[in-house]
């Protein structure tokens, strides 16, 4: 068991059965009353960040989490089905958890996966990514004057908003966490 004020940033624990991870932490002592945690936290059961606030004095669980590389090879609409190189065991992973995530990965491509014993809580990926485009219309000439944008399909089906030179082809660099056109690649 640890106490609310040794939960930094970065440290996992386990609260009324569910696992969080700490984004940011802020000790408050105010006047004479006890002093309080205020707690940014990601719910790494569902995902959803939320904020909380502790007395000084609560205790938690603290858990242990592991990163181990992964190949990701399919999904279906429950189940996406990671492959570990060293001994070729195939884990699933629910979508529900990885929701975000799935967009981003390729077939093939190797990603760590956050693990609390045997349960898979979230993937990790870059923050950004190299995708190629397959469909946009041509650009019109003589646009360029000011920062004109035009809709393009990726690999993955995802719209992107790209600049008026990118065509058909043309691999680009996406930011994983808000979906926007980074730079060509």
């Amino acid at each position: 068991m640890i106490s609310a004020t040794q939960l930094k940033n970065g440290k996992t624990f386990e609260y009324n059965g569910k696992p969080y991870l700490v984004k940011k932490y802020e000790h408050q002592k105010i006047g004479r009353g006890g002093a309080s945690v205020k707690l940014t936290l990601l719910n790494l059961d569902s995902g959803s960040p939320e904020t909380t606030t502790f007395n000084s004095s609560v205790k938690v669980e603290e858990i242990t989490t592991s990163k181990r590389p992964l190949q990701y090879l399919y999904r279906d609409d429950e189940m996406a089905v990671f492959m570990d190189k060293k001994t070729y065991e195939q884990i699933e992973v629910p979508v529900k958890v990885i929701k975000g995530a799935m967009d981003y990965i390729k077939e093939e491509e190797v990603v760590n996966v956050l693990f609390w014993d045997e349960r898979a809580l979230s993937v990790e990926i870059a923050p950004k990514v190299t995708m190629k485009v397959i469909d946009t219309t041509p650009g019109a000439k003589g646009n360029s004057a000011t920062n004109v944008f035009k809709p393009a399909t990726l690999e993955n089906k995802l719209e992107v908003k790209v600049p008026l030179f990118i065509k058909v082809g043309d691999l680009i660099r996406v930011d994983t966490r808000s979906g926007d056109y980074v730079e060509r690649a």
